[in-house]
């Protein structure tokens, strides 16, 4: 299996090399290879080296976003420069559909509401068993934790919830730790869509080279 172009270019090659460099000493320890994967790449995307302690991982979350990324699983994002950070990885390694929540939404949000929202709820209809990428909208994600408990969709493969910002953001974080979603999740007020396209391309990067390197 071919390797696409990129994947250890040199800069990027020595950009994680300094980054491990600077981090304090053990900061790493305990962590699984696509977690050090997840971690590292979300560094080197935001240049903010203290996100070694922001992230979460539940049990098991990444081997369970790794395999269904292998099986080709949909990629949902609730914002379109979401989809457009981790489109690329995903034509360039197992093919998997990437498309924005916004596609379902209507074109003006409802009152009190917000498009991410609604398109959320008829996207995971649309496409049950996804990843699920989260980095603007906790509203989107406060949706999809209500539809999951109450049985309405199936859980996604994995959850990565990284809103940003500070109104209701810390809330649904709260509650999507509160849940048992496979999840990556950065804690606080911290998030957006480049931090995670970040953590999506490090799994699929990470899956792509396992499965190469076992043929």
């Amino acid at each position: 299996m071919l390797i696409p172009m990129g994947f250890d270019h040199p800069i990027f090659s020595e950009s994680l090399r300094l980054i491990e460099s600077a981090l304090p000493e053990g900061a790493l320890e305990g962590l699984s290879v696509p977690e050090r994967d997840v971690v590292l790449r979300l560094i080197h995307s935001s240049g903010d080296l203290s996100l070694v302690r922001g992230v979460t991982f539940s049990v098991q979350a990444c081997e369970l976003g790794l395999a269904a990324l292998r099986a080709q699983a949909p990629v949902l994002t609730d914002t379109a420069m979401a989809a457009a950070a981790v489109a690329p990885m995903a034509r360039r390694t197992f093919g998997n559909v990437v498309r924005s929540v916004l596609d379902w939404a209507p074109e003006r949000a409802p009152e009190g509401g917000t498009r991410a929202a609604v398109g959320m709820q008829e996207a995971l209809c649309a496409h049950p068993g996804a990843v699920v990428l989260i980095g603007s909208a906790p509203t989107a994600l406060e949706l999809l934790l209500e539809q999951v408990r109450t049985a309405q969709v199936a859980a996604p493969a994995l959850v990565i919830g990284m809103p940003v910002g500070f109104v209701g953001v810390a809330e649904s974080k709260r509650h999507l730790a509160a849940s048992d979603l496979a999840q990556i999740r950065l804690d606080g007020s911290r998030g957006g869509a480049g931090l995670v396209g970040a953590a999506l391309n490090a799994l699929l990067r990470r899956a792509w080279l396992d499965q190469a390197a076992s043929a």
